[in-house]
């Protein structure tokens, strides 16, 4: 089929627009570049556009005739989201309600949407379960559950078959160094870690090493990004019409960023300053998922997410030539 992948210039939609291609479906990628990168929409046609322009996404839907839509493009820092709610909401809900109005008009009858496992807030109880509450603390977390909560709303109103998948943390790259995560700045912790290594970097920070938690450092759910985009194709076959689901994405099993340190020492074999610094606001001690709905519904589970998998091939990323920052310090 073909499928309209907004933000598919970015780190996971572009992975996603590959895995889409290799099963045989047409990628059309809808992405306004300013944080996606044009060598990355390599797998079928990209169309420069902002997903909260319905003229431009109306185009798009009109030339392309897409029969489904996986939707990326959000803002995604939590920190700049403490700082600039009012950003978060125009963009990440505001796009939101634009595209499910554009899918509406075209007919679309299959909507796949990036979740976060930020909707949650701090969990009751880890692994977590879809059916645990959704309490968000920072307002990127609250954006995405309020598009959750349209996107519930426009199933049950409108017949629209869609799918929110709540994943944790993506990370790694492309076995094949085609594609990888390339952001600037740079704000997740496995690339950092391995600009530190490569010396593009003075260092790396922890942010909080007095939690709750065995080495005091906060525990992530890392989840190879292979195995991420794999879902989302699954989940456009997800049985059953006019139904909403949310499902979680991860591994089961939690890493903390004190044992990202030791296995970005061991993979590359550098050793780099790291220095404690205070808790960023946001931050919950401990996000871990449960996936065994993912399981039941979509067939899917880890497959590529150990995390020595993970940080060697976001380490060959991180020199390989076809990656965008390959030439900045």
């Amino acid at each position: 089929m073909k499928v309209l992948v907004t933000g598919g210039a970015g780190y996971i939609g572009s992975h996603t627009a590959k895995r889409l291609a290799e099963h045989g479906h047409t990628p059309i990628t809808f992405d306004n570049l300013s944080t996606g990168h044009r060598a990355l929409a390599r797998f079928g046609p990209l169309v420069v556009g902002d997903v909260t322009d319905p003229a431009a996404l109306d185009a798009a839907i009109s030339a392309h005739r897409p029969e489904a839509i996986v939707h990326f493009a959000a803002l995604s820092q939590v920190g700049e989201s403490m700082q600039r709610p009012e950003l978060y909401f125009r963009n990440n809900v505001g796009g939101t309600v634009a595209l499910v109005e554009a899918a509406l008009r075209g007919r679309i009858g299959t909507f796949v949407f990036s979740s976060t496992a930020a909707t949650y807030g701090i969990p009751s109880h880890v692994p977590i379960l879809e059916t645990q509450a959704v309490q968000p603390i920072n307002p990127y977390g609250e954006s995405k559950l309020a598009c959750e909560m349209l996107l519930r709303s426009a199933s049950a109103a409108h017949g629209l078959s869609c799918t929110a998948l709540r994943y944790f943390n993506a990370a790694g790259a492309d076995p094949g160094g085609l594609i990888g995560e390339a952001h600037d700045p740079e704000t997740h912790a496995i690339p950092l870690l391995l600009m530190a290594a490569a010396g593009k970097r003075a260092g790396f920070a922890i942010f909080g090493d007095d939690y709750d938690t065995p080495d005091g450092t906060c525990i992530r759910d890392y989840l190879h990004v292979t195995d991420l985009a794999e879902a989302h194709v699954r989940a456009l076959t997800l049985s059953g019409a006019a139904r909403f689901e949310a499902i979680n994405l991860g591994t089961g099993h939690g890493q903390s960023v004190r044992e990202l340190v030791d296995a970005a020492r061991a993979v590359t074999g550098r050793d780099f300053r790291v220095e404690a610094r205070p808790r960023r606001a946001g931050d919950p001690p401990s996000l871990v998922a449960d996936a065994g709905k993912a399981l039941d519904l979509l067939g899917w589970k880890a497959e590529h997410s150990s995390l020595d998998h993970i940080m060697r091939t976001a380490w060959d990323w991180t020199n390989a030539p076809a990656n965008p920052l390959h030439n900045r310090g």
